[in-house]
């Protein structure tokens, strides 16, 4: 299956293969063995709910929720950013990266992070409402998450 070329010489990776005995049809044999290992190891981990980074293609599939479904104080956050404030805490308003890579691509600065009050949580808690657009009090699309940007549903107007 693996031209291993002259005896003499060769390239790099053919070289590699004779050094490590994968040369031979056997070899070929192990290596079609690993990746079909690497492929069955990668579907256990999607089946299990461990899941890469999504694609900017996958993020715009991205589960909706209607904003009254959305807690009390996750849609009176949702009229101040409409209404550009006054907000209550001082992060609010300031831009989201999206290291998660879970929303839609955008350049830096598009998004913006607001707090969702929790009611009981001495801090500002895990819930915000993400928003996107060139004008944060007319936002393209806004986002709820209730840990930490670890998953975002659409909010649906």
């Amino acid at each position: 299956m693996f031209s291993t070329g002259p005896a003499e010489g060769g390239s790099e990776p053919r070289q590699a293969f004779r050094k490590w005995g994968l040369a031979t049809e056997k070899g070929a044999n192990l290596l079609a063995r690993g990746a079909a290992a690497v492929a069955l190891t990668a579907g256990l981990l999607m089946a299990s709910g461990v899941q890469a980074r999504q694609s900017p293609e996958a993020a715009t599939a991205l589960p909706t929720v209607a904003l009254s479904a959305l807690p009390v104080q996750a849609q009176q956050t949702y009229r101040l950013v409409l209404s550009g404030g006054p907000f209550p805490y001082s992060k609010d308003g300031t831009v989201f990266f999206n290291r998660e890579r879970l929303l839609p691509s955008k350049s830096r600065g598009y998004y913006r992070e607001y707090t969702v009050r929790t009611p009981g949580a001495s801090n500002r808690g895990a819930r915000r409402i993400v928003c996107g657009g060139l004008q944060p009090t007319q936002p393209d699309a806004c986002f709820y998450t209730a840990d930490h940007y670890a998953s975002f549903r659409l909010i649906a107007r």
